[in-house]
């Protein structure tokens, strides 16, 4: 029986468990934190930090695994592609590519050394170095850690006056103590975040989605809801293509799953924002599944132990699909779930977290979410109205 070491314990990894076990695998999850949900459906749980990637190395070379990766847990992705180098294990590709792929910071300045549209952006170590040279920003600026996850620590900063508060928050959430300040590119209808899939270095299947915010959330920069097809449109699509493909040749990616971000400038310039060798969060491997048939996580869950990857060809969307991340406005008890009689035929599944009683959290990041919706459309014109403005259509009651 093939050991499969996954990092994390979030609610993500539970269909890729499922997976693994139906490939008759042996799963180990490890994190510091017990209770987390994975452990539960996992055959064996290690408490280890998961950001310690020579402490993960001893524990991997004990159960003497036979794969290791971080699905949907952004943190735990250099430790795992350390891991695969150490023991020769299948990988994603050189763990150098993956640092760079993994720091925001690197991958600004890889992406500009090789002539791929990138926004404007600098890297600091801290309060000092940031405010040093204040002539330097051009407002708007987004700043954020340059290794966190689910949206934690960013903000948009219009001015002088409110960039001290947002250096501070950005620190604040970095695991490595580092931060990024980078143009703020206004886009040209909604970014893109979804999951793609490369065989042996060859983009092989490449999707692209409509993703969405909730302005009035707490946090307004966590994608709230995301929508099949994308807004981009053939032309932009193809061009993003090509450069992911030159992305992944020059940093020699082998096979892997990548959750990648990007969108397009009112410039008119298409910009790869991020691209992490992983699953991506909120679902995003699973809606494709729904969207398109092709099923992304039991290809990276084979190909993580070394079995061989089959079925997996560029998506062909059946319908129109959209996924709503179901989230609180405010700190309260949860009181229910109200959905629209308008949409409740086109739901396909509700996959709600918390029950009546329960406290909720306002909507600061994706670890505040609780629960998605599933949706099919028949019309895109439809889809776009409810996506568009989902607190029409549903509500999550909070006292």
């Amino acid at each position: 029986m093939k050991k499969l070491m996954l990092l994390g314990g979030i609610r993500y990894l539970l269909p890729v468990i499922e997976a693994a076990h139906k490939q008759g695998y042996y799963v180990i999850t490890c994190d510091y934190i017990p209770d987390n949900i994975a452990h539960k459906y996992s055959d064996e749980y290690v408490n280890v930090s998961i950001v310690d990637k020579e402490a993960v190395l001893r524990v991997a070379q004990e159960k003497q695994i036979d794969g290791i990766m971080s699905f949907g847990v952004d943190p735990g992705v250099v430790a795992a592609a350390y891991v695969q180098e150490k023991m020769g294990l299948p990988a994603f590709g050189p763990y150098e590519s993956v640092r760079i792929l993994q720091n925001k910071d690197l991958f600004r300045n890889f992406l500009t050394e090789h002539d791929f549209v990138v926004p404007k952006a600098k890297g600091f170590s801290s309060m000092e170095e940031a405010l040093a040279d204040l002539a330097w920003y051009q407002y708007p600026v987004i700043v954020k850690p340059t290794d966190s996850a689910g949206s934690k620590g960013v903000t948009r900063v219009d001015s002088e006056s409110s960039l001290r508060s947002a250096l501070e928050h950005a620190f604040a959430n970095s695991i490595s103590g580092k931060i990024i300040v980078e143009e703020f590119i206004e886009k040209m209808g909604c970014s893109s975040d979804s999951d793609s899939f490369s065989l042996d270095g060859k983009l092989v299947f490449c999707s692209f989605s409509a993703q969405r915010f909730d302005e009035n959330a707490a946090g307004p920069y966590v994608p709230a809801a995301y929508s099949w097809p994308s807004t981009f449109g053939q032309d932009y699509e193809k061009e993003l293509r090509a450069e992911l493909q030159r992305l992944l040749t020059l940093l020699d990616m082998k096979t892997s799953v990548y959750n990648i971000e990007t969108r397009i400038g009112k410039n008119g310039k298409p910009y790869i924002m991020e691209v992490s060798p992983r699953g991506g969060g909120n679902r995003l491997s699973e809606m494709l599944r729904y969207a398109t048939g092709v099923d992304l996580i039991t290809a990276c869950t084979r190909a993580a132990v070394g079995d061989s990857v089959e079925k997996v060809q560029e998506p062909s969307f059946e319908g129109y699909w959209a996924e709503i991340i179901l989230h609180a406005d405010k700190d309260g008890v949860f009181k229910e779930l109200s959905v629209s009689k308008e949409i409740d035929s086109y739901v396909i599944e509700r996959d709600l977290w918390v029950k009546c009683g329960d406290h909720v959290e306002a909507f600061n990041g994706a670890n505040n979410a609780i629960g998605t919706l599933v949706l099919k459309f028949d019309s895109q014109d439809f889809q776009e109205k409810v996506v568009s403005e989902p607190n029409k259509y549903i509500k999550v009651v909070v006292g």
